[in-house]
Parts: structure tokens; sequence; C-alpha cells
């Protein structure tokens, strides 16, 4: 295993740590909802006591639903404590459908072997005839139990179906209580109605505030008795020296591991910034609980100090989550590290931002938790509601003007132009502060810091999943793109492309950010009322499948179907190269039939996969019988052609009258045959150019296959010479010619005929045969160059074509005049004149 695996594997950790922080963190997101942060969480000894107790039967399970108070539908009241009530409600409702799903999981497997025993034993016999007394009596034991617990897995499903719909009439009531909260209007802390109620309230709450302070107080100092001193002192101490030298030496120490683990390239930088998280969370985490875990043991605390203990615990831990989020996107110390692409000088300016988050963050959401675990007035919770708002949209406005000055500095710090998107973005951040701040003024104050909780919690979850995102898409491209190592070795294991790689790549970054997507989505929705354990239920929920008509879409499905492709493609093709490399060269197959079995069963192959990949989808068979039948009224219209085609290919395959390797001549066509395809078959010309030829035309017309019989190709010679030619010669100086070529088969031998005479020409035909007929063409070249030098040599020469040379017909010149006539000579002796 590579370096890149092996720390891809251990990254999978941090991974999920910070995955599991941020959702974590979505109680912190809303006022109320962290409230009740530690609310119902046992002890650790009742945690060890649910871990070894049995499992409860469905007749417990069905008592324990039974004594949760059904929720009254349609009460929006804010009644303090209700959310608290609703919360520890959904919990044990949820715990309870668990529970039955466990037990239908567990004892479906006994009921399948109850039945295959009762099988092995046979019906029982019919009346009248006789059987064994202990077959008899084992069957009807086997019969009792069967139905006993087929009665049992009955009742689970019934219950777990009780416990999804009372679960839902929760959820719904929630909401509708969270809506009221949202739009009801209190006091504006602009009137004085609002500050006499504060000053009225503020004697009870300040009470309950001493009593608290005096119950925390007394847990102190008997845990700093003298005899558990030196554990707690030395816990304290311990958990500061680990929350800050242990971080800071974390952080090194990680840089370092990856510069030695990893190759350089996007994976080191991202995974570095998850393991920073997850150092910084993990950590702090511990040391913050191991104190309060030894507080607990040294001293009695009562309910309320052991929840502002917890409480305390988990803000550290959130704090850290968001300082460790911070510190490792600026990486002010490594600045080549840095995962957003952001200057040096920017981030030193913006070093201080992550710790000042984390206060704020702190600061903002402490007074609500107070306000739950001293049960305040409510004009307390209508104060905390104003600061909350007033506290967060500070924040937020520091942040953007803080943003806005780094960009006037942004010619002289070398930043980019800022993208238009990323304008209107802070335009709406305006709006939406300078909206918070009016629905405060006019007393709308919980939808005020319901917004300002969310604006804040928003950009916690966008930069947590920035990292996420990164990472995805770093991993995949240093595991499976071309470019990489593994990516290489995959390459030369199983023979891909890189063009298969890259895509793959691409398609396995493309699917995690939409998984990842998803789950930012719920992240998001965090505080809608809901806990980091409800944000998990609802992305299970939403795991289970979405119903578009009547097709279930299961995310978990999809992520099998991807898998089975992905597996299957690949030992396909590995099964191809073990047939076409090992399997077949050893057998009696000709090349062309090895090629055709390979290509057949991959085609074979392929759609086993796809059959594969489509039952784990969901897909049936008469589903698939369905999706044929659609099919065909398209074929009936449009694909006549390419289901022909595809026909055809699978005959050229099966019966094989063209192989990969003839010669063929379909037409005006001549050329091998490289590749015979599912479509069409590939001809590769004398010129080295490829013809795509449709399959059909194969199966529908006439086609000349030169290698199909008889590998051999035959030179044909013919050559015309005077008549006056030795014969005898020539026919010895051409078979001479002939049999010296390294060419020319032996056996058939060439041969030479005297075809007959043509137009005063004897005319002689050689034929010789040759290993292919692709080479019949350069041996014949070669056999005229050496026929033509021997008739040279023996002065025997050929047949000069007969010219004809028409002259042109001499021009008429015109008549002159006749002279006058003369006196006739005498005429010659014989003869005759006219």
């Amino acid at each position: 295993m590579n370096r890149t695996s092996r720390l891809a594997g251990l990254c999978l950790p941090a991974l999920l740590a910070l995955w599991a922080l941020l959702t974590c963190g979505g109680a912190f997101a809303q006022p109320d909802a962290s409230m009740n942060a530690g609310n119902g969480n046992p002890n650790n000894s009742a945690n060890t006591a649910a871990a070894t107790a049995p499992p409860p039967t469905i007749a417990e399970l069905r008592a324990q639903f039974a004594r949760i108070a059904p929720s009254g539908k349609g009460n929006a009241s804010v009644v303090p404590g209700a959310e608290d009530d609703a919360r520890k409600q959904l919990a044990q409702i949820n715990e309870i459908g668990v529970q039955a799903d466990k037990f239908v999981a567990a004892r479906t497997g006994e009921l399948a072997d109850l039945n295959a025993r009762l099988g092995e034993l046979g019906n029982p016999p019919a009346a009248g005839a006789t059987e064994d007394p202990n077959i008899t009596r084992q069957r009807a034991q086997l019969t009792k139990e069967r139905n006993a617990l087929d009665a049992d897995i009955r009742l689970a499903k019934l219950l777990a179906i009780d416990v999804r719909q009372r679960g839902t009439d929760v959820v719904s009531q929630r909401r509708q209580q969270f809506e009221a909260e949202l739009t009801s209007r209190a006091a504006s802390p602009l009137s004085g109605e609002f500050w006499d109620d504060l000053r009225e309230a503020w004697p009870d709450d300040f009470e309950r505030l001493q009593a608290i302070g005096a119950a925390l107080g007394d847990g102190f100092d008997q845990a700093l008795q003298p005899e558990s001193r030196t554990p707690v002192i030395a816990s304290f101490i311990g958990a500061l020296l680990l929350a800050w030298l242990g971080v800071w030496a974390a952080e090194r120490g990680l840089a370092r591991l990856a510069t030695r683990v990893l190759p350089a390239g996007r994976l080191r930088r991202s995974l570095l910034v998850i393991a920073i998280v997850a150092t910084h969370v993990l950590l702090v985490a511990v040391a913050a609980h191991g104190v309060v875990e030894v507080l607990k043991a040294h001293a009695m605390w009562d309910a309320q100090a052991r929840k502002a203990l917890q409480s305390t615990a988990q803000t550290l831990t959130f704090m850290a989550f968001i300082i460790g989020l911070g510190r490792g996107l600026l990486a002010t110390g490594r600045p080549s590290w840095r995962l957003p692409a952001i200057p040096d000088l920017t981030a030193q300016r913006l070093s201080a931002l992550p710790w000042l988050v984390a206060l704020v963050a702190a600061l903002a959401w402490t007074p609500a938790e107070l306000n739950a675990l001293i049960d305040a007035s409510f004009a307390a919770v209508v104060t905390t509601h104003v600061a909350t708002a007033l506290l967060l949209t500070a924040l937020v406005g520091t942040v953007v003007y803080r943003l806005k000055a780094l960009r006037a500095d942004a010619p002289d710090a070398g930043l980019p132009e800022r993208p238009m998107w990323v304008g209107v973005l802070v335009a709406l951040i305006v709006v939406l502060v300078i909206t918070i701040w009016v629905l405060v003024a006019f007393g709308y104050v919980a939808l005020a810091s319901f917004l300002a909780s969310q604006l804040t919690w928003s950009g916690i979850v966008a930069a947590a999943f920035y990292v996420l995102f990164k990472f995805a898409d770093d991993l995949f491209m240093a595991v499976v793109s071309s470019r990489s190592a593994s990516g290489q070795r995959l390459q030369k294991s199983f023979g891909l492309a890189p063009q298969t790689l890259d895509q793959a790549a691409t398609v396995l970054s493309g699917l995690s950010r939409v998984a990842l997507f998803f789950y930012m989505l719920v992240a998001l929705a965090a505080p809608l009322g809901t806990g980091p354990g409800e944000v998990f239920q609802r992305g299970g929920k939403l795991g289970t499948g979405v119903k578009v008509g009547e097709f279930q879409l299961v995310p978990g499905a999809i992520l099998s179907a991807v898998a089975v492709a992905v597996i299957g493609f690949i030992v396909l093709r590995v099964f191809k190269r073990w047939l076409s490399r090992s399997y077949l060269p050893s057998t009696q197959f000709e090349p062309g039939m090895q090629s055709s079995i390979t290509t057949l069963l991959g085609y074979v192959g392929g759609i086993l996969v796809v059959a594969f990949s489509l039952s784990a989808l969901g897909i049936g068979i008469e589903r698939i019988a369905w999706v044929a039948s659609a099919l065909s009224v398209g074929i009936g219209f449009g694909l006549q052609a390419i289901v022909q085609n595809f026909i055809s290919g699978l005959i050229l395959l099966a019966e094989q009258p063209v192989k990969v390797g003839d010669w063929v001549v379909l037409g005006t066509t001549e050329g091998d045959v490289r590749r015979i395809n599912v479509r069409a078959t590939e001809i590769q010309l004398g010129d080295r150019s490829t013809l795509i030829v449709p399959n059909s035309e194969f199966i529908t017309k006439t086609v000349r296959n030169m290698t199909l019989a008889n590998a051999e190709g035959r030179v044909l010679i013919r050559l015309p010479m005077p008549l006056t030619t030795d014969a005898q010669r020539v026919r010895e100086l051409i078979l001479e010619a002939c049999r010296a070529h390294e060419g020319v088969l032996e056996t058939p031998a060439p041969s030479l005929t005297l075809e007959g005479i043509e137009n005063g020409l004897l005319i002689f035909q050689a034929i010789a045969y040759v290993p292919s007929p692709r080479l019949a063409g350069g041996v014949r070249s070669d056999l005229l160059f050496t026929i033509l030098d021997a008739l040279k040599q023996a002065d025997l020469p050929l047949a000069t074509p007969t010219t004809l040379v028409m002259a042109a017909p001499a021009p008429v010149l015109p008549a002159e005049p006749s002279p006058a006539p003369a006196t006739p000579a005498s005429p010659l002796p014989g003869t005759t004149s006219t």
C-alpha cells in the first residue's frame, strides 16, 4: 500500500471527528436549543449498566412506549421547559424505535432458521398415517417457537410504526412551538416596559443565580478539600497543558508527519487542516471532560451543577472547533500550505479572527444556557434574545468591516478581483444585519436572535464544509487520478486508460460533493429546533429513500449500485485480460476467434454487471421488462437501424463470417478488419485510414473475405512478348525469379502458363502464392523488377505496343489564274494525251 492510500485511510477518523463536532455545534447555534444541552444525559454508571443489561423484550418496549405521555397536537404555546420536555420525549421515542428495529433484525434470522428446520422435518402425515413420535414432538415444539417468534416480530414491526407516528407528532408539535416563539412579539428594548419587566424579574432571577452559584461553590469547596485537592489541582494543570501545549505540539507534529508521509500536493494541505481541527477538538474535549469527571468523582454535585459543568465542557469544545478551523484555514505559520487563496499579509491580519468568533459565540450562547439551568423569567429570556442578536450582529459587522478594509489594500496585497457573487452575498449580509436590528427595535427579539444565530452558524458551517469539499476533491484526485502514483499503479495493473481514471476521479469527487452538500443542508438546518442526534436521525430518515412516483430513490442503494458497477467492471476487465493473454493463447483457436470470444464475453459480462447494478439499485426484473417494453415503442419508430446493427454484430461474433484480422472486400472498400464493435466494424485501409462500416452491411450485402477459408495470397503477372520470343527461355527465367524470392511459397509451387496469342503477341501468365494477401502487392513489385532485369540480360525484349501516328491533312490553297494557251509540243513516245 502506498503512502497516499495509507494516510487516506488514516484520515477517515479525523474526517468523522470534524463532521461530528460540526453537527454537535448545532446545539449551540440555537439560543433556546442550547438550553437543553446535557438534559437527559445519564451518568457514567447508568451508561455502564445499560451497556451490560440484556436487550428489552417487546412487552417491555411496549410498556415503556405506553408510559410516554402523548403530545398534544397543535399546542404551540410558549411554555417554560416545554422544549426540554419535547426533546426528552423525542429521544425516548427514538430509542424505543431503535430497540424495536434491532429486535426485528435479530429475530428475523432466527425465524428463517426455524422455518428451515420445519422444512427439513416435512409436512405432518396424512390422516391415518403413522410417524415417529420424536419427529412429531419436535415438529410441534418448533411450530410453537416459530409462531411465538413470528408474533413477536409482528408486534415489533407494529411498535416501530407507532413509534414513527408518535415521533412525527412530536416533531410537528415542536415545529409549531418553534414557529410560535419566532413570531411572538415582546416589549421593545427601546420602550420603558422592557426595562420595567427586567427590573421586576431581576431579584428572582438573581436569587436563582446565587443558588446555582452557591451549589457550584459548595462543590468546588468539597473538591478542594485536603484529601482531594491534589488530584483536582493536578487535573486542572494537566488540562491546561493538554489544551495549550498539547495543541501547539500536535500542530507542529502533524505538519512534520504530513511532510514525511504524504507526497507534495493538495491532499496534504486539506488533510492537514482536518487533522488540526480534529486535534484541537479531541485534546480540548479530553481536557475539559476529564476535569469534569475528576470534579464529579471528588465532590457531590446537584443536577443543576452537573449540567453547568457539562455545558462548560461542551462550550469549550465548540470553541476549540472554531479556533482549530480558523487556524487550519489561515495557516499563518505555513503560507505554502494554506488551503484558500489568501495572501500572507491578509492571513496575518485575520489571525485573531477565529479567537474572536469563538469568544463571542461563547458569550452569546452562555446566557441561554443559564436561562435553562435556573428556569429564568420571561423577561430574562427576552433580554437574552436581545443580547444574542446584538452581540452576534456586532460580530458579523466586525468581520465584514475587517474584510472590506483588507479589500481596500487589494492592489498592494495582490488580492484578485472580487467575484460579483461575493459582493452580492456581502450586501445580503448587511441587509440581514440591518433587518435584525429593526426586528429588535420592534420587539420581535426571538426572530432577531434566531436570524443572528443562524447567520453566524451558517458562516461556521460554510467554512467547515469548504474544507470537506476540498478534501473530497483532493482525495480522489490523489488516489484515482492518472497523474497520481496510485492512479498509475491502477493503470498498469488493470490496463485502464488515463482518461478513464481521470473521469472516474471526477465522478467520485462529484458524488462525494453531492453527499457532503446534502449533509451541509442538514447541518444548516440544525438550529431549526433540533439537536445533534436529530441531525443524524434526519439524515438517516432521508437516507431511507425518496419516493419518486413508483420508484424509491435510496442513497444507500445508489452507493451500492455504483460500487457494484465499479467492482463489476474492474473484475470484468481483469477477466478479459486474463482470457486474452493467458487462457485463449493456450488453446487451438486462431487469433481472430480469440478476439471474437473475448469481445462477446465482454458484452455478456457488461450486461450482467448492469443487471446486478440495477438490482442493487432496487430495480427488479419486472421493472427492467417494463422499461424494455417501453423502449420497444421507440425501437419501432426510430431505433431499427441501431438494433439491426447490434444484432448483426452479435451474429458476426457468433458465426464469424468476418473475423478480426480478415482481409475483406466490401464494394469498393478493401482492407483489414481491426475491430468488431457492438454497432459497427472498423476496417483499416491501405492508406492507414480507418473506415467504420455498420455491422448490417456484412449481413445484408455481398462480402468478399480474402482470408476466410485460405489465408494465402496470390500474385498474378501477365507479360505480352513478340511471336519470335523463345518461350521456353522465358518460362525458365520467370520461374527461377519466383523460386528465388523469399516471400513466395514453395507449396503450392509457382507456375507459368502461355495463355495464347493476342494481336500477334505471346501472352505469358505467371502465378505465385504468398503467405498472406497483404504481401501480394509487395511481392508482385519485387518479381516484376527481377523478371524485367532477367529478360533484359537475356536479350528477350517485351512487345512494344503499336503506335499509330495520324498526320494532319495539308491545307488546301486557293487556285491561281490559268496562263495563256501555248503551242503544244510534240507528244512523247508511248504516251497519250487527252
